[in-house]
């Protein structure tokens, strides 16, 4: 049986380690790339698109490296998973960085949490929002399979998405403003929080991902 690739989006900005070896350790009959060639990228059987770091910085690499149009052809052909930093460069424009215009792939913004943020009794939270949240299920996928609904990801985030077509939220969580922190669109799936970081949750949505056919 031939191995299925998995090409994980090298533009010098993510935890690619952590990321390619979560995948390596959920994936049976599969080959994890860590690459910025957009040959190979365009020919793996899926796509992770992370990131890690300011969405300046990012956003630069990815139009210096031409990742912008890469991602714009996996996300039109092939199950794509972004990452964090990876599933905000998705969206229309981010806040942070005094405003930065990013891919474009959703309609919608990241937007700063705020000083001071409080939860609803009024507690000061701490920004980064950094630790372990409940992802909240809003519509079944296949990525949800196996995972209970509440379950606890871990997050490390400045900035959150606010995607503006409803539709597209497959989870929120709750961190002083409620979070979109997965989103779907046909073969486009996007969490902000870290799979890879997220113990047997977050490796059972990567092993979902893996078996993905792109539709549902």
């Amino acid at each position: 049986m031939s191995k299925h690739t998995v090409a994980v989006i090298d533009y010098g900005m993510g935890n690619l380690h952590s990321v390619a070896s979560a995948l390596e350790y959920v994936g049976k009959n599969v080959d994890v790339i860590v690459t910025a060639d957009a040959e190979k990228i365009l020919a793996a059987d899926r796509v992770v698109f992370p990131g890690v770091g300011a969405i300046r910085d990012c956003m630069a690499e990815i139009l210096r490296l031409g990742v912008d149009q890469v991602v714009a052809e996996v996300a039109a052909t092939k199950p794509m998973l972004a990452i964090c930093v990876g599933m905000q460069a998705l969206m229309t424009r981010s806040e942070e960085n005094h405003g930065v215009d990013c891919l474009g792939v959703f309609p919608g913004e990241v937007k700063f949490f705020g000083n001071p943020l409080v939860d609803n009794s009024g507690q000061k939270l701490k920004v980064p929002h950094m630790g372990w949240n409940q992802l909240h299920q809003t519509k079944a996928h296949p990525l949800w399979e196996g995972i209970q609904q509440d379950s606890r990801f871990y997050f490390v985030h400045s900035y959150y998405v606010h995607a503006d077509d409803p539709s597209l939220i497959a989870a929120t969580a709750g961190y002083g403003v409620d979070i979109h922190a997965a989103l779907h669109r046909d073969n486009i799936f996007a969490v902000q929080c870290h799979p890879e970081k997220s113990s047997d949750m977050g490796l059972k949505l990567l092993s979902n991902f893996l078996k993905w056919s792109g539709q549902g």
